[in-house]
């Protein structure tokens, strides 16, 4: 009879779930096309290496979903009932066990019936098994070591001296001779060289003994191991149930509680900008990042992170998915939690910018025209203060000698009323076209009635619209599949982070609604009507100022002119 599977909406997307021994007796049938992952690393991964290691049949570095069916019936083969499984427990009950082999090893180190992974790390630790005995040593460590010193030396000495006798050649004069005949050197050596080598042979098989012994509880550590984290692996790969379970708190330096589900591939927490992000990432290789990461369209931050404690180094993606980003730039320091609760500096390196947002999004385009106005501003002024110095050192080193006659100074110009009046006439003309033009704007919007007045939030519509249409189609399909393939995934289904999801992902600091007053504000701040009536106030005196102007200017221009 064919298995009926469970399917669940996981992450948008419809996926097995796997809630139940029979389940994975029958993983063999479930048709790949329906697998989430096809493949992941066996290094890298918050799941124990020794674990991913005794899954990974042909030992080539990934693990297949045929290495994932190959373990499941062996553990069908062995357990009485897989269901054992679904406890994640690095202990089981004897009677659970239904290989004799296993089941004998279990019940000598059961304690109430129960072995446990700890037991039989113990057992492996302290394996005995018959040893060889080691020759002794025919002359003492250091002379051993002094002839090893010297064996080329006297070789050659006793060579040359060979040679000597039939006249081919000379002992040199300061040659130190040894203090024995060649015949005790060549004895000596041999019995030195058999030594070693029953030595060798005698240590070699101490260790194979020593390993067959552990060898035989191989198959029980196997079992715990997998008892442990089989079902971890297969949430991880056949769906993605951790990841899209509902979001606990972030580590932040505690580890991870049991109310708080994270998938494998999560590292830590990336503390920084008063967020927690919690989708961070193992960076393996940087390069296939590059070409990879902007596929997924959300806004990301690549760390490299260093452990003062032991000096290790590591390269972290984070996702950054609520908030605003004008406080995140490169070279920004921040705070990384992995797994263990170990907290780690991290520095920023890069940022691959996508909408976070559609109100972050909405005020994309007046942001990117104050950081281009900012830069023109800044560029000017640093421009004017390189001409000022310039000319103030030019002017320095043109300055006469002492002694010298100075130079005639140059006559001021005389005061020209008509130019300073065609100048403040061109400032009274313009003042006048920019109140025409609003002018003209209010009576215009008055015109059109009170919709009329619609036509502001028209025209921001107009230049932020683009950016929120466009931050909602990214928003739609930020997609973690990208991120993990980079990693040496192969991801059969896409990971969509949602809005409502991606908010999840990321924490942001929340204070107490209050009331605070700062002892160090140097007045009272503002009212929004009270912040209007200023810049209405200013209007009105700038018009005023300009009219007077305007006015004083005409009479003296009629009094010059009679």
């Amino acid at each position: 009879m064919k298995h009926k599977w469970t399917y669940a909406n996981i992450g948008g997307n419809t996926r097995v779930v796997i809630k139940s021994g029979k389940d994975i007796a029958h993983l063999g049938e479930l048709d790949e096309k329906l697998w989430t992952v096809l493949a992941c690393p066996v290094s890298g991964l918050e799941i124990a290496d020794e674990s991913l290691a005794v899954i990974d049949h042909n030992r080539d570095q990934k693990i297949h979903i045929l290495d994932v069916v190959h373990t499941a019936e062996w553990l069908c083969q062995v357990l009485v009932d897989a269901d054992v499984l679904m406890a994640g427990k690095d202990s089981i009950e004897v009677k659970m066990i239904k290989d004799d082999a296993i089941k004998q090893l279990a019940d000598a180190l059961a304690k109430d019936g129960v072995v446990t992974l700890a037991d039989v790390k113990a057992a492996i630790a302290g394996a005995t098994a018959e040893m060889q005995v080691v020759p002794d040593a025919p002359y003492a460590a250091d002379v051993m070591a002094a002839y090893k010193a010297c064996q080329e030396a006297y070789g050659q000495y006793f060579q040359t001296a060979k040679l000597q006798s039939l006249g081919l050649a000379t002992i040199p004069a300061d040659a130190a001779a040894p203090g024995l005949t060649e015949e005790q050197f060549t004895e000596m050596g041999k019995k030195i060289a058999e030594y070693e080598a029953a030595k060798a042979a005698a240590e070699a098989a101490n260790a194979g003994a020593i390993a067959a012994a552990k060898a035989v509880y191989q198959p029980l550590e196997k079992l715990l191991l997998l008892c442990r984290d089989f079902c971890t692996l297969l949430r991880n790969f056949v769906s993605f149930q951790d990841f899209y379970a509902k979001r606990g708190k972030a580590l932040l330096g505690r580890g991870a509680s049991d109310e708080t589900p994270w998938a494998i591939f999560q590292a830590g927490t990336l503390v920084i900008d008063q967020r927690a992000c919690n989708l961070c990432l193992r960076v393996n290789d940087m390069a296939k990042h590059n070409a990879q990461a902007p596929d997924s369209g959300m806004f990301l931050i690549y760390c490299q992170c260093t452990l003062h404690a032991t000096g290790e180094k590591m390269q972290i993606v984070a996702a950054m998915t609520i908030g605003d980003i004008r406080h995140l730039k490169v070279g920004k320091n921040a705070l990384f939690y992995d797994r263990q609760g170990r907290d780690w500096e991290a520095e920023v390196v890069k940022i691959i910018d996508n909408p976070i947002s559609i109100g972050q999004a909405f005020w994309s385009p007046y942001r990117k025209l104050g950081e281009w106005v900012s830069g023109l501003i800044t560029k000017s002024a640093a421009d004017k203060e390189k001409k000022s110095f310039a000319d103030m050192t030019t002017k320095l080193q043109t300055t006469p000698a002492a002694g010298a006659a100075p130079a005639a100074a140059p006559q001021p110009a005389p005061f020209d009323i008509a130019k300073f009046a065609g100048i403040f006439a061109a400032i009274g003309m313009a003042v006048g076209y920019i109140g025409s033009f609003f002018t003209s704007l209010a009576l215009g919007l008055k015109g059109l009635g009170w919709w009329g007045w619609l036509v502001i939030p028209g025209l921001l519509l107009i230049i932020s619209g683009p950016s929120m249409i466009l931050a909602w189609m990214k928003l739609r399909k930020r997609n973690l599949a990208p991120l993990l393939n980079a990693n040496g995934w192969a991801v059969n289904a896409d990971a969509i982070v949602s809005v409502l999801f991606g908010n999840t992902l990321t924490e942001q600091a929340q204070y107490p609604l209050v009331k605070l007053q700062d002892p160090h504000a140097k007045m009272k701040k503002l009212t929004k009507g009270g912040k209007w009536s200023i810049a209405i106030a200013s209007i009105l005196l700038g018009i005023g100022i300009a009219v007077l102007t305007m006015w004083w200017l005409g009479i003296r221009v009629v009094w010059c002119t009679c």
